[in-house]
């Protein structure tokens, strides 16, 4: 969970870097554009995504430390999210290929899907 943290916080900073030239002057090109113009919305749309079904990965990991129920698998499976959730990002920022980033979220969507049937199986509620 810290390391998505991290990832989030790194998201704010780089977005404060790409708006710096339109909303401070800083940065910006000779001609007064600014070099980050076609990156900052991409940067600003998956920084929102951060708040979206990464909350479902949190409310998992919580329940399984509260239930005693860490395991392995979950570990593997936390991880699997937090190395989707950085692909993911480096794709939507990079590039504009809507497929690929479909592609990438799905491992983070199964990752999360695998942690609450974790989460189910420890509360006996799935049987």
């Amino acid at each position: 969970m810290a390391s998505h943290v991290a990832w989030t916080a790194f998201l704010y900073a780089l977005l404060t870097i790409a708006r710096a030239p339109a909303v401070w002057g800083v940065g910006r090109r000779a001609d007064g554009g600014n070099p980050w113009a076609q990156l900052e919305p991409r940067i600003a749309a998956n920084l929102r995504n951060q708040f979206e079904w990464p909350l479902l990965f949190y409310v998992a990991c919580l329940l399984l430390i509260q239930l005693g129920a860490g395991s392995p698998l979950a570990t593997l499976l936390a991880w699997i999210f937090v190395g989707g959730r950085l692909l993911h990002g480096a794709v939507q920022i990079l590039t504009a290929n809507v497929r690929l980033r479909g592609l990438v979220f799905m491992v983070n969507f199964l990752a999360v899907l695998g942690l609450w049937a974790l989460v189910v199986q420890s509360t006996g509620a799935g049987g």
